[in-house]
C-alpha cells in the first residue's frame, strides 16, 4: 500500500515570519543563515511534514502559562488549539497546524530562538 503525503502549505504569517528572520539575521550579521533555513525548510522540514505530519510535539503539551497567551489561545476557534504543533529544526521553532481530513499541514509561524514568541492574534483571523 502507497504511503499517503500530505501537503504543506505555507500560510501568509509564515511568510511574513520568514521575512522577519531574514531581516533579524542580516541585522546579526548572518545574512548567510537565511539561506540555510530556506534550504532545511526544502530539503527536510517540508519533506518530513509530508510523509509525518504528526513528527512535530503537540502545542499544548507544555500550554503556555502567561495570561497574554492563554488569553490568545482561548480565542482560536473551538478545536483549533488542539491542531497545533511545534517542529524544531536548528535554531528555529516551527508552527503549524495539521487537517487530517484535508491531509494538510499548514506552516502557521516560524520564528528563530532568540526572537519573541509567536503572535496567535494574527496566526488565526476571524477566529
Amino acid at each position: 500500500m502507497a504511503e499517503q503525503l500530505y501537503s504543506v502549505e505555507l500560510t501568509d504569517s509564515f511568510i511574513e515570519r520568514l521575512a522577519s528572520i531574514e531581516a533579524f539575521l542580516e541585522e546579526a550579521g548572518a545574512a548567510f543563515a537565511y539561506d540555510d533555513l530556506l534550504t532545511g525548510l526544502r530539503g527536510t522540514v517540508i519533506p518530513n511534514l509530508a510523509r509525518f505530519p504528526l513528527i512535530g510535539k503537540r502545542y499544548l503539551d507544555q500550554p503556555p502559562q502567561s495570561a497574554e497567551a492563554l488569553a490568545q489561545l482561548a480565542q482560536l476557534p473551538h478545536g483549533a488549539a488542539d491542531a497545533l504543533r511545534v517542529y524544531l529544526h536548528d535554531d528555529y521553532l516551527i508552527l503549524y497546524a495539521v487537517d487530517a481530513v484535508k491531509l494538510t499541514a499548514y506552516l502557521l509561524s516560524i520564528r528563530h530562538h532568540r526572537q519573541l514568541s509567536f503572535d496567535f492574534a494574527r496566526l488565526w483571523p476571524g477566529g
